[in-house]
């Protein structure tokens, strides 16, 4: 590290931040043009901006598991979204960067979206937070309702104001354990539709709506950063900000943009899980660095264990990679690539080695249903880029390099057969199907009885078709007469 960024004595405190379905390109430091976010890009010309930086899943679950563990979901059975009936959720087993932390005396807590469990041995408190105020799911879903800790506020929640909401405990957070160490995990709601911005937001930037929701989460970070220079604290802490995958192109005017990079939210391209990041720590991180080298969410936990002095689990396999080397400007070398996960299943069907990302074929549906849910362009056989030249995915070099493409398949194979040799069960994300067997008594009566009734209106609709021309003839013929 350089000499004005040593390593502090005194353990540092932690804020991640994360937005949820944030694109590559809606920040100003990352592209945007159309978007102003000062106090998040302050984060890089104070710290470091990572180019290269990957979620662990293109989806929201499963890229939250691997940051709180720094594990490929998918040894934890995670594939997908949990939804609001699911009966599954992160398994307890496994190890959090707040109960992490918290061996080595840090205060934890959670701002935000949870979105691993919402059934009570899941919840924030279970999995090593300290505090929890925030939701335990999606804001599109059912039964959104605010908790603090154990209890529910069943206020209904206006979204208009839902960032406010956050950025307010999150303050609170921060005075209360000033004296640290301390780790926060804000977890903002938006820019996942449906997307809100308090009436002090709307209309303020020139890309609509969510245009304005980016430039709340980027005063929300000012009034973070402004806390912690308040409270004379700002130099020993660690400030990342991040997106949990991709922007959800599909919401059209209501997402954001990947940038330069290829498709979006839900898939292993580019924009599906390369992700803006930025990173401040003045006491060890010099300013206006910006890292190439592929990183991921996997690495934080390592990194953070290292930073507060705790020994990483010696019963598992970590995943991640620790980064203060980095951090303090020194060797960037990765020791091992990055695996893409696909969403649905617990199959690497992507790998990144240094410059070189393969994917796998995937296989083609049916040419007529493009025109009804374009799913063919998702189709491919085995691709290889090179990211450096190419990070948009458009120069298929598969054919010119065959060793290659033997040898990172070969790799790829490898990891999928470790995991698969460890027998994980899938979790259960959505409710699982009812049975339905004997319901046949009370559904023939219901369904005789609804074509019976239909067989009804039927009739007397017809019947007052033929009364209605009958009259309508007799009325011609009436006036026929009468003007003849």
């Amino acid at each position: 590290m350089p000499a004005s960024a040593s390593t502090p004595a005194a353990a540092p405190n932690i804020i991640f931040i994360f937005a949820d379905d944030l694109g590559y390109g809606d920040l100003s430091s990352f592209g945007s043009t159309t978007i102003a976010t000062p106090r998040i890009d302050s984060l890089a010309r104070d710290g470091m901006r990572f180019t290269d930086f990957y979620s662990a899943s293109p989806v929201c679950t499963p890229s939250r598991a691997g940051l709180l563990t720094g594990r490929y979901p998918s040894r934890m059975g995670i594939r997908h979204v949990f939804q609001a009936d699911s009966v599954d959720g992160m398994p307890p087993a496994e190890i959090t960067l707040a109960e992490q932390l918290r061996q080595v005396g840090y205060r934890t807590g959670l701002v935000g979206k949870w979105h691993l469990g919402h059934r009570d041995p899941y919840m924030p408190w279970n999995q090593g937070f300290d505090e929890f105020h925030g939701v335990p799911y999606s804001n599109d879903m059912g039964n959104f309702f605010f908790y603090h800790n154990r209890d529910i506020d069943w206020t209904p929640i206006d979204q208009r104001y839902l960032t406010q909401r956050y950025t307010r405990h999150a303050l609170d957070f921060i005075q209360a354990n000033r004296n640290g160490p301390f780790f926060l995990y804000l977890a903002h709601s938006m820019p996942h539709v449906p997307i809100y911005a308090s009436p002090e937001f709307e209309g303020a930037s020139a890309a609509g709506l969510y245009g304005d929701v980016v430039q709340e989460l980027d005063w929300s970070t000012g009034q973070i950063l402004d806390t912690l220079d308040a409270l004379g604290i700002a130099d020993n802490t660690v400030v990342v900000f991040s997106s949990d995958n991709g922007p959800w192109l599909m919401m059209r005017d209501q997402a954001g943009s990947a940038g330069p990079l290829r498709d979006g939210k839900g898939v292993t391209f580019e924009g599906g899980q390369r992700v803006p990041t930025l990173v401040r720590w003045p006491a060890g991180i010099a300013p206006g660095q910006v890292s190439s080298a592929p990183a991921s969410m996997l690495d934080w936990f390592p990194t953070f264990s290292a930073l507060a002095g705790v020994a990483l689990p010696g019963d598992r396999v970590i995943d991640g990679q620790d980064l203060t080397a980095r951090l303090g400007g020194g060797d960037a070398a990765r020791s091992e690539g990055f695996y893409y996960l696909a969403s649905f299943t617990t199959r690497a069907v992507a790998y990144r080695d240094g410059d070189w990302k393969l994917k796998l074929p995937r296989k083609g549906y049916p040419r007529f249903l493009d025109s009804l849910l374009r799913i063919n362009m998702y189709s491919h056989d085995i691709l290889l880029y090179n990211l450096a030249d190419d990070p948009g995915e458009r120069n298929n070099l598969a054919q010119d390099y065959p060793e290659r493409v033997s040898a990172m398949r070969q790799q790829l194979e490898a990891f999928q057969a470790a995991i698969d040799a460890k027998d994980v069960r899938p979790l259960h994300m959505g409710g699982v199907g009812a049975d339905r067997k004997g319901y046949s008594r009370v559904l023939v009566p219901l369904g005789i009885t609804a074509l019976l009734t239909l067989g009804l209106l039927a009739l007397v609709g017809w019947g007052l078709y033929r009364g209605l021309r009958a009259g309508l003839r007799r009325w011609r013929r009436h006036s026929a007469v009468a003007s003849g």
